[in-house]
């Protein structure tokens, strides 16, 4: 859209409004007519024929190292980086298999449902009974073959059980979980440590 030239009476008009309006700034110099906007210049088409794209390469502008994947770790080290509730050296002591544990559960052979509720059931009344220290064996896990494209993993109960230890109503009774030492079962085998009454 063009631009139209102001007539000589709408100047005469103009002048008169711009001679009664105080400026804002005074130390500014006076302006009789607006100032008309400039016209835009065409930039040259590019042709992206005769262009050529500098290289490229896949993350050079990245301002940072791309983060490595976060993958749940092994259930071993879930275990493990388990903040620690006891006291230290009944802990040492746990890990090292120096203590007793004052009663087991084997749920070795059982399916899900049924084991969820034998432990729930066990650790109950070994808490009740005013128990310390339990050892509840999950075992390993068979090894199958897995040849579907969602990978399984191995060992169901090994799985479930640490996760049974966080949910209500084991949660009350449970002050710290650990693996077994290898006398007692090893990875295959869980330490649990109960409140006192």
């Amino acid at each position: 859209m063009t631009r139209r030239k102001l007539s000589e009476d709408e100047v005469a008009l103009w002048r008169k409004v711009a001679d009664t309006a105080e400026r804002l700034n005074p130390a500014a110099k006076p302006h009789d007519l607006p100032k008309p906007k400039p016209k835009p210049q065409k930039t040259p088409r590019a042709h992206p024929a005769r262009d050529v794209m500098p290289a490229f390469t896949v993350g050079s502008r990245a301002q940072s190292p791309l983060p490595g994947h976060d993958l749940m770790g092994t259930v071993s080290e879930r275990v493990a980086r388990q903040p620690v509730q006891m006291d230290k050296k009944a802990f040492g002591r746990m890990k090292r298999g120096k203590l007793v544990p004052e009663g087991k559960i084997d749920l070795h052979g059982m399916t899900a449902d049924q084991a969820h509720g034998a432990l729930t059931g066990f650790i109950l009344r070994a808490h009740g009974e005013g128990k310390r220290l339990v050892l509840v064996i999950t075992g390993k896990g068979k090894s199958k073959r897995d040849d579907g494209p969602i990978p399984t993993r191995r060992g169901v109960l090994k799985h479930q059980v640490p996760q049974w230890f966080a949910l209500p109503p084991l949660k009350s009774c449970i002050l710290q979980v650990a693996e077994a030492h290898i006398k007692h079962g090893g990875t295959g085998a869980y330490y649990v440590y109960l409140r006192r009454r």
